[in-house]
Formats: structure tokens, C-alpha cells, sequence
């Protein structure tokens, strides 16, 4: 294999601009995930056909990223007091492009080799590309495969950027040129001066339920698998035609169709009558801000907000699709708020949202039809590219479905389940009602039906089961306040224990040295966990801690299993941008240098560690 790559970047702004608010979310999934998940990686793979000038393909990649920012982005701390990550373009980057001679690899090897190897987001280079031969001789098909990170680049993105590629390829590999349009910069900037009061009021009000029913599954009748799964089907061109012509009458488009069918499938898990409340992520492009140019702008615009619902079987099909309808205009006003800002509005700060599946349906680019002239300009180099395809990303839930128009004008949906949640079995069920609905409802959902009868097309079919769960679901680690902060900006220093250690005998340990020891029977510091003693090694570094005059809040994180769980429970910490440092218990010295690592890792300042030498 032989890839092409950069050894040195020059900046091109050392100040930096701050990251969106979605980005930030983004590198806190990531970072609290650790690499192993692959969390907001997504590839694109297709064959290429004819003559491939590997040098030529090279120099159109490097004619793009000399002229997008977006190839030229990372991530890096900012200045002053503000720890977090700020969106620095380089003056100059290579875009990797590896090559697989034939036997080397096969294309499905090198497509999970790529989404498993971890992206330095603190240097250029949010996309990679392989080149794979399937012939020997280097005359037949190559598979090219593309993969990105979400924190920089989306799918309307790549694909903008691969047809700038293909435009540079056909034409001697010189990019063309063309007006001033909005790059990367332009829009960080466009979301860092939106004022948030009224988004922050819509939110508040619209934020969903947490009681809504979030998974079209039962719990508890399948059993846990490991990894990702994926299914398709696909409606004919006909049917397609079909279900579009039928949202149409409706006054909605077929993107709210399969929104309402997705609420339906939801709604079927509660039986019963009565309006049930669901809620389910959408995906909306970020392109519908007032940005001039914003369609052709390649970067992280892409977000998932989510859609509530109340579906009541009583209702008319009509109904409920204006609801949804409704639903998605009031969400896209504001399709630049991150799944954070949602949370805060609605007054759960660093909880987890309730959104537990993900609908898509992917628009095709503009130009991209029957009378684009690209396809002409490849052939007459003896040259042919098939339509790329998707593999989606991992976004962390348990379901996501997408669905996107071939050039034949199918309609393909892929279904990504985590198999520890939801099994191989339950997936393809789900999926099979998901296409079953789609196709019966244009011919038997007339002006007269309701939300019951939509729902009868299934009856006699199963309810697909969620995996069992081993047991009661821990509740996600959290920071256990020992002390108080006397001071907004002053910062927190965590109390790190070794995994599994004597974190609760450190927070009595802290208790005492403030003066308020542990009571006969009373609870831990939440109230949540039981009382306990004092040990003499926790609780002795607690007591030190708590007694160091300053103004900072001192926190821990009961037992954690790794640094995992002490990220997790600092996302609230790191949001801020506030400063953190990191004191290690006995025993914890590797643990606090390991999450120190990765908090450095992407893109944050590296906080200290206590008792590390310069």
C-alpha cells in the first residue's frame, strides 16, 4: 500500500475561530466513546471504470484542498482562559490517498480497516481516500473508498467535494474556479454570531417529552449481539413514484411520509388507544440557514434535531402527516442548534437527550440529474464512475435509517442497528414493516383513514424485540460535587480514583475535612449511593484536597471503570471551557494522564495533572 500524506502544515490563522456548537458535541461523543466506537465516521465507496492516472487523481485531490478550507481544517486550543477547541485552517495540507495494488486488499477489508483507524483531528486531513484494484493488470475496475469524519465534513459535503474532483480529474487536474461562495470560516462564523434567546425559548417549549416512546421495539425479547448491523431493502422506481405522488396530495413530501411511518412504527409498541407521545431524530441538512451559497458550502452542517409527535389512533392519516409536517418546519428555524443547547433550553444540562432513533433521507446535489454534463466530460477520457454508496455513520444510537434516491430513482433505505440493542432479527422485521408501510399506504390510505387503520396494515405481523438487557441499566457516570466552586471562572479540579477504587471513602474523606462528616445512615454525596467509610488512602488525598485554600469546585467520579467514565462525566466541565485539573489519587497516576491524553487529543488544551513534572 502506498499513501500520499503531508509532513508539515503551516497555519494560516493562529487565533483560530470557535468550534460550532455541534462540532463540539460531536468531538464529545467521540471523546468520551474512545476510538474503538469509530462514532461519526461515514464512507462513501464506488467503481471507477476505465483509465485511472493515479498521478492525475493526486493532483485534482490536491487542486480541492488548495481550494477548500474544509480540507485544510483541524482542530486546536484556543487562546487565553477558554480551554476548548478552536477550527484552525492550515496555509497548506495533502489529502491522503492510499493505494491498494491488486491482492493486496480486497475493497470490503480496506472500507472497515478505514473506519476503524482513528482520525488526528488536531491536523488535517477529516478525509481520506483508497484506491482498491479488483483486476489484475491495472485495466480493470478500482473501488475507490472515501471516509470522513462528521466533526468537519457531511455527506452533502464529501459528495460536493467528489464532483469538484472529478471536475479537476476531466480537465488535466486544475479545480475550476468560479464566484465567491462561503467556505468553512464563513460559516463557523455565521453560527458563532446567532443570537440564542429565541432559539433557547423554542427549545424550552419543544424539547420532547423524556417519557416518549423513543424505540420501535419491545424490550427484553432478543438476544445482545456485538458490533453494528446493516440491512436494506428498496422501493422500485415505481413505488417511489408512488409514495411521492401520494405525500404530494397530502400537501407533504415524501421525507414527511417516511417520518410519519417511523412515528407510526413507534407508536405500535404502546397498544392501546389514546394519543401516545414519540420521539425519533431527523436529520436536517444545515443548508436552509440565511447564508448566500450556503448549498455549496462543504463543511459540518449537517445536525440531528429531534421530533416529537403525539400519535393518536383516532386521527386521520392526514392528520398525523400535518403534524409531522408542522413538527419538521417549526425544528428547521433553528437547524443550527446542537443536541447540548436543546438540552440546556429544556433544563437538563449534560443529561442525555431522549432520542434514541435516527430517520434521513438524503436530498440529491443540485446538478446531479439527467442532463449533467459531468458524466459526458469522463467518457470522453474513456472514463466511468458508478454511483457512490453510503455506508452510514455510527452516531451512538441504537437505530438509525436512511433513505436516498438512485439514479434509477429507487428508493434505497439502510438500516444501522447496534446489535447490543437491538438484534439481527428484530432489525430485518423492523425494516421489512418500515417498506411494507411505505408501499400499501399510497394505495389504502385514502382521505377517510386513520391512524388505526395505517396501523392495521400490520396486523398479524410481530413486534420486533429489543435485545434483554443482563440487567438494571447503570446510570451514566457522573461528577460527584466534594466541594463547591466560589468562583464562576475559577475552574474544577477533579479527584481522579483508580478504576473501581476508593472514590466513595474520598468523598467521606472530603466531607470531614470540611467540617461534615458522614451521619449514621446518611447517603453518599447525591443521596443515591450508601454510606461508607472512611479509608485511609482516598479519604486522607480527599481531605488534603478539600482543605487547599482556592477557589475551584472539587469533584470525583465514584468508581469508574476507565477513563472512559471519567470523560463521560466531564463533558459538562470540558463544554464549559473552564479550566480543569487533574489530581490523582494512589493508584490513579495512569488513569489521570490517560484522560488528560485524550482530552489533549481533540482538540481541548491538555489539562494538568498534579505532581507531573514539566
Amino acid at each position: 500500500m502506498a499513501c500520499a500524506t503531508t509532513a508539515e502544515h503551516r497555519p494560516f490563522s493562529s487565533a483560530g475561530l470557535p468550534v460550532a456548537p455541534c462540532q463540539q458535541d460531536m468531538l464529545l461523543d467521540v471523546l468520551a466513546a474512545g476510538p474503538v466506537a469509530a462514532l461519526h465516521v461515514e464512507q462513501l465507496h464506488l467503481r471507477w471504470h476505465g483509465p485511472l492516472d493515479r498521478e492525475l487523481f493526486r493532483a485534482a485531490w490536491q487542486s480541492v484542498a488548495d481550494r477548500e478550507t474544509v480540507l485544510r481544517a483541524c482542530f486546536a486550543p484556543g487562546g487565553g482562559p477558554d480551554t476548548r477547541p478552536t477550527v484552525t485552517v492550515r496555509e497548506q495540507a495533502v489529502v491522503e490517498v492510499c493505494h491498494h495494488p491488486h491482492g493486496s486488499a480486497d475493497w470490503y477489508s480496506v472500507i472497515l480497516a478505514e473506519r476503524r483507524r482513528v482520525f488526528d483531528l488536531r491536523r488535517p486531513g477529516a478525509l481520506r481516500v483508497c484506491l482498491v484494484e479488483e483486476e489484475p493488470g491495472g485495466d480493470g475496475p478500482v473501488r475507490v473508498v472515501l471516509t470522513w469524519h462528521h466533526a468537519l465534513l457531511d455527506d452533502w459535503s464529501v459528495r460536493l467535494l467528489w464532483r469538484s474532483v472529478l471536475w479537476a480529474y476531466a480537465r488535466g487536474g486544475a479545480a475550476a474556479g468560479g464566484a465567491r461562495r462561503p467556505d468553512l470560516g464563513d460559516h463557523v462564523r455565521w453560527v458563532a454570531g446567532r443570537e440564542t434567546g429565541a432559539a433557547r425559548a423554542f427549545w424550552s417549549v419543544a424539547a420532547p417529552d423524556e417519557g416518549a416512546v423513543s424505540l420501535p421495539v419491545r424490550p427484553g425479547s432478543d438476544s445482545a449481539g456485538t458490533g453494528l448491523g446493516r440491512a436494506s431493502r428498496r422501493l422500485s422506481a415505481g413505488e417511489a413514484r408512488r409514495l411521492r405522488e401520494w405525500a404530494a396530495r397530502w400537501g407533504v413530501s415524501e421525507g414527511t411520509a417516511l417520518h410519519a411511518v417511523w412515528a407510526l412504527l413507534l407508536r405500535r409498541v404502546v397498544p392501546g388507544e389514546g394519543p401516545v407521545p414519540v420521539v425519533f431524530g431527523m436529520t436536517v441538512s444545515g443548508r436552509g440557514v440565511a447564508l448566500e451559497g450556503v448549498e455549496r458550502l462543504p463543511g459540518p452542517l449537517r445536525n440531528v434535531l429531534p421530533l416529537s409527535v403525539a400519535v393518536d389512533p383516532a386521527t386521520g392519516v392526514g392528520g398525523l402527516l400535518a403534524d409531522v409536517r408542522d413538527g419538521v418546519l417549526g425544528l428547521t428555524a433553528y437547524e443550527w442548534v446542537s443536541a447540548g443547547q436543546i438540552q440546556e433550553a429544556a433544563g437538563h444540562p449534560g443529561r442525555p437527550g431522549p432520542v434514541r432513533s435516527l430517520v434521513s433521507f438524503a436530498r440529491p446535489l443540485p446538478g446531479a440529474g439527467p442532463d449533467d454534463p459531468l458524466p459526458r466530460e469522463l467518457a470522453a477520457e474513456g472514463v466511468r464512475v458508478t454511483e457512490p454508496e453510503t455506508v452510514p455513520a455510527h452516531t451512538g444510537l441504537p437505530l438509525s435509517l436512511t433513505a436516498r434516491h438512485t439514479q434509477d430513482g429507487e428508493l434505497v433505505l439502510t438500516l444501522v442497528h447496534d446489535r447490543a440493542a437491538v438484534g439481527e432479527d428484530a432489525a430485518a422485521v423492523l425494516l421489512a414493516q418500515t417498506v411494507l408501510l411505505l408501499r400499501e399506504l399510497p394505495a389504502r390510505a385514502g382521505g377517510q383513514a386513520t391512524v388505526a387503520d395505517a396501523l392495521g396494515l400490520l396486523d398479524g405481523l410481530p413486534v420486533p424485540g429489543a435485545c434483554a438487557a443482563p440487567g438494571p441499566e447503570a446510570p451514566p457516570p457522573t461528577l460527584h460535587v466534594l466541594r463547591p466552586g466560589t468562583h464562576p471562572a475559577a475552574g474544577t479540579v477533579l479527584l481522579v480514583p483508580p478504576p473501581t477504587g476508593p472514590a466513595a471513602d474520598a468523598v467521606d474523606g472530603a466531607r470531614a475535612a470540611d467540617g461534615d462528616g458522614p451521619e449514621e445512615g446518611r447517603d453518599g454525596v447525591d443521596g443515591s449511593g450508601p454510606a461508607v467509610g472512611h479509608g485511609a488512602t482516598g479519604g486522607h488525598v480527599a481531605a488534603e484536597a478539600a482543605a487547599r485554600s482556592g477557589p475551584e469546585a472539587l469533584v470525583t467520579v465514584l468508581a469508574p471503570g476507565g477513563a472512559d467514565d471519567c470523560l463521560q462525566a466531564l463533558r459538562p466541565v470540558l463544554a464549559s471551557g473552564e479550566p480543569l485539573t487533574l489530581l490523582p489519587l494512589p493508584g490513579a497516576e495512569a488513569l489521570a494522564h490517560e484522560v488528560a491524553g485524550r482530552i489533549a487529543a481533540h482538540g481541548w488544551r491538555r489539562p494538568p495533572v498534579a505532581g507531573e513534572t514539566a
